[in-house]
């Protein structure tokens, strides 16, 4: 089935990478804005979102939907599509190359800490990238199998993260990453989670930390990395949540996590 599921997440993908894509191309508008005035929704994101969500009712009319721009509507069937239309639409705003969709199937609940993600996909379509994974069936860019980057020494890490809508909470993220420069390579901040997930994947970031994620923002990427050997999770054993995202090598990230820790809670971010 994980399969099965992956080839809808793929071709949807791709046609809502198209989508967004030639949206793009044509001129962006705000449609409104959320959490913050800086947390904006294009009519892209609506309209791409209203496309994936057609085509899977098509596919798959037993089975529920779990949007960013949407209503959650449950299925019969025990798989839950989890979907982000545009993932860093500051930078599709921008036309920074580096926004994607992003689409995951999940059994169970629609809630991270116990869902069993079964495939997922990543499309970049600025650049023409395509990730994608499934449950014990690897992850890949396009033909290629990934493999996340071992035998790093902390020093010469390269670590991902991002920051909230909030700038209350943008200044503590900001002690946060502070506190941690020193001890890595360096810090990079592309403005796209499911991005930097695959990033991770790909061996183009050592590890990936972020506070505030959503479901939609990390239900695909997360699959991704673990499916290239990362590993992925909150602090200790916790589920990825918007306390905290983590994604490296198991060997890494046993090194970083505390360091992580300790620097979430002296910069007064909540656990």
């Amino acid at each position: 089935m994980s399969t099965e599921f992956l080839e809808i997440a793929r071709a949807i993908g791709v046609e809502a990478g198209a989508l967004i894509k030639k949206r793009r191309a044509e001129g962006v508008t705000v449609a409104a804005s959320k959490s913050a005035p800086e947390d904006v929704v294009t009519f892209a994101d609506r309209e791409s979102e209203d496309f994936i969500r057609a085509r899977l009712a098509e596919l798959r009319p037993d089975d529920g939907f779990f949007g960013e721009e949407s209503a959650a509507t449950p299925g019969s069937s025990g798989i839950t599509w989890v979907v982000d239309p545009i993932d860093g639409t500051v930078n599709y705003l921008y036309d920074i190359p580096a926004y994607a969709v992003s689409i995951a199937a999940v059994e169970g609940d629609p809630d991270p800490a116990s869902w069993t993600a079964l495939a997922g996909c990543v499309v970049n379509p600025a650049i023409g990238e395509i990730f994608t994974a499934s449950a014990g069936g690897g992850a890949f860019l396009g033909d290629r199998r990934l493999a996340v980057n071992s035998g790093v020494e902390l020093s010469q890490a390269l670590v991902g993260t991002g920051f909230s809508y909030s700038a209350e909470m943008r200044l503590r993220q900001g002690e946060f990453v502070t506190g941690l420069l020193g001890q890595v390579r360096d810090i990079r901040r592309i403005g796209s989670a499911a991005l930097d997930l695959c990033s991770v994947a790909a061996g183009r970031l050592d590890a990936y930390a972020e506070r505030g994620l959503n479901p939609w923002d990390h239900a695909a990427g997360a699959l991704i990395a673990r499916e290239a050997g990362a590993q992925v999770g909150g602090f200790g054993s916790a589920a990825e949540s918007t306390v905290m995202t983590f994604a490296a090598h198991p060997a890494l990230r046993a090194e970083l996590e505390p360091i992580l820790f300790e620097l979430h809670r002296g910069a007064g971010l909540p656990l």
